[in-house]
């Protein structure tokens, strides 16, 4: 028989699931695929720049904070933080100018993950009143039989 969690241990039933925001996810999704993009620019700079390591470690270095990021992003402080990580891959342009070009691109994908999130969030909050509402008012039919 397998351990339960504590999650599993502490369920009963009717318990509403814990609501997730779609703007933290949407958020998480562009910075992960930044992180990717900052290790291969960093890969790039190490070859075409005459092989100095220094690019790599601060590839990582942005990548690891693009990841550590995700963290935060439901803090109050963690989507600015992540618009200081999308200036900083644009900034990665004076380096290699495509990048510009590419950081621009993300810093797009970056707002939209944040306003098209947070339009949804709202909408999924009003159905769940709504709901809610709708569940009070009609208390015989929201019991689920077998």
């Amino acid at each position: 028989m397998a351990k339960l969690t504590r999650a599993q241990r502490e369920w009963k039933p009717n318990t509403p699931k814990k609501a997730r925001s779609t703007k933290t996810m949407f958020a998480s999704v562009v910075l992960v695929l930044e992180a990717f993009v900052a290790l291969f620019a960093g890969l790039a700079l190490f070859g075409l720049q005459g092989k100095n390591a220094t690019y790599l470690v601060v590839a990582g270095v942005l990548a690891f904070l693009m990841v550590a990021a995700c963290a935060f992003l439901s803090k109050k402080w963690g989507p600015a933080f992540g618009w200081i990580l999308q200036l900083v891959l644009i900034a990665g342009g004076f380096w290699e100018p495509s990048m510009f070009v590419v950081g621009i691109l993300f810093a797009v994908a970056w707002w939209y993950a944040l306003y098209a999130g947070a339009r949804i969030d709202r909408e999924n909050a009003a159905r769940a009143r709504a709901q809610s509402q709708w569940d009070a008012a009609h208390p015989d039919e929201t019991t689920i039989t077998e």
